[in-house]
């Protein structure tokens, strides 16, 4: 795949993957979808190695990309907010589009810990919940069978359950 190249069925597919992922965002998030799904497609279609890969290969590295971009996003508003003396927490107080971008990041951090100890599982989860690949496309992603990825996936639930409760407090 070039920068040239936009084949209508991935474009769509990212755009499903970009307005659900944009769902889960404050309504008053400045990127949209299209946005979301061009810089994404930049990202990774510029990459050396973007020529080679599958369609399924593409849409998975421009879903992980899409997920990145929106934490930064947040990361650069919560880091904005800090330097403006606001308060940031979870409390009943907080509204809920502040709230969103704080589970964001939890949510975040927690994958980033899962990835220093098992990449492949953290993978697993990012194809899984950002990504809205189904078990049998996420088995052949990772060359897994389908029952590995349904144990091992509910073993990355409970454990990132535990470790967002954990950086919650």
């Amino acid at each position: 795949m070039t920068t040239q190249a936009w084949p209508p069925l991935v474009h769509a597919e990212l755009r499903a993957v970009a307005r659900r992922l944009m769902r889960r965002e404050r309504p008053d998030h400045t990127l949209q979808p299209t946005a979301l799904v061009h810089e994404a497609w930049m990202r990774v279609a510029g990459r050396p190695d973007a020529r080679g890969l599958s369609h399924t290969r593409f849409v998975a590295l421009a879903v992980a990309t899409m997920r990145r971009v929106l934490v930064d996003s947040a990361r650069r508003r919560c880091a904005a907010r800090r330097d403006a003396g606001r308060r940031m927490d979870l409390d009943d107080s907080t509204p809920a589009a502040d709230r969103c971008s704080r589970e964001l990041l939890l949510v975040d951090d927690a994958l980033r810990t899962l990835a220093e100890a098992d990449a492949d599982l953290a993978r697993l989860v990012e194809l899984r919940v950002f990504g809205r690949h189904g078990v049998d496309e996420i088995a052949a992603l990772l060359g897994m069978s389908p029952r590995t990825v349904k144990r091992r996936w509910a073993f990355a639930r409970s454990w990132l359950a535990r470790e967002i409760r954990s950086q919650g407090r």
